[in-house]
């Protein structure tokens, strides 16, 4: 009887180290089935979190834009103000016939002036070259570095523009260029240039571009700037002056209604 008892005894001890591990074992796996839960979670998140970021990051996608289109936008006053157009070729090739309205800012150069565009982060930007190969890596450049509205437009080679050979600045530019101009054109109405005007400004009507034939220089090198309220009938001015010859005249895009002038 008494070695039955302790059989039974040893039986009952067995058993319960039985559970006892067996518990603990389940327990180990139960704690290494929440880490790895939880090492998940944390690594979802994080691939969630660079997801995110390379979201924020993404380059805007560059549109393209038919040479129809671009004469369409230049030829139309009102509409040619949404947008700034960039010539990214060469001065050189610059100087030989651009689109009306467009500023040069050659390819090379354009990674050293993203400030000056600053301004036209969410607006409207339009560039070509010859056959759209440069304003190409030029579109890239831009989008990749925040600007939201990209186009690259058909290059010259690729449509038959109506090119003009003034050149075309920034109202930035004209405060810079003021001083050194042998002669400024203003061609705002009589009443407000004689409000306030730029030295060596003379004032005409777009209507008597004529009246400018006495008041331009003899040498046809010389540096004429044209301005009026929106760059529209300074743009007929430059024309004039440079069809009769003139190879340093420049338009200034940005008028006295979009910009506020110190003119002296």
């Amino acid at each position: 009887m008494k070695k039955t008892r302790n059989l039974l005894l040893l039986m009952g001890i067995l058993a319960l180290a039985a559970v006892s591990t067996s518990c603990g074992e389940s327990g180990k796996a139960s704690s290494g089935t929440t880490a790895a839960a939880a090492a998940s979670d944390q690594g979802g998140s994080e691939a969630q979190g660079k997801t995110e970021k390379a979201g924020e990051e993404k380059s805007s996608e560059v549109k393209t834009m038919s040479g129809a289109d671009l004469q369409a936008l230049e030829d139309d006053k009102d509409k040619k103000e949404t947008a700034l157009v960039i010539d990214v070729r060469s001065p050189e090739e610059y100087a030989e016939g651009h689109v009306k309205f467009a500023v040069n800012m050659p390819l090379d150069t354009l990674k050293d002036r993203l400030g000056e565009l600053e301004p036209w982060k969410d607006k409207t930007l339009i560039l070509y070259c010859n056959s759209g190969k440069k304003s190409g890596e030029a579109a890239k450049l831009l989008a990749e570095n925040g600007f939201k509205d990209v186009r690259n437009a058909d290059g010259v080679k690729q449509y038959d523009y109506k090119l003009v050979k003034y050149g075309n600045i920034t109202g930035e530019e004209l405060m810079k260029k003021k001083d050194e101009a042998d002669l400024i054109v203003d061609v705002r109405e009589a009443k407000d240039y004689e409000k306030d005007h730029f030295d060596k400004a003379v004032n005409v009507s777009v209507d008597k571009l004529s009246d400018l034939d006495s008041l331009l220089p003899e040498n046809k090198d010389a540096l004429i700037l044209t301005h009026c309220y929106s760059g529209n009938r300074s743009q007929k001015a430059a024309e004039y002056i440079a069809d009769k010859g003139y190879t340093n005249v420049w338009n200034t895009l940005d008028g006295t209604k979009e910009m506020e002038y110190s003119f002296h």
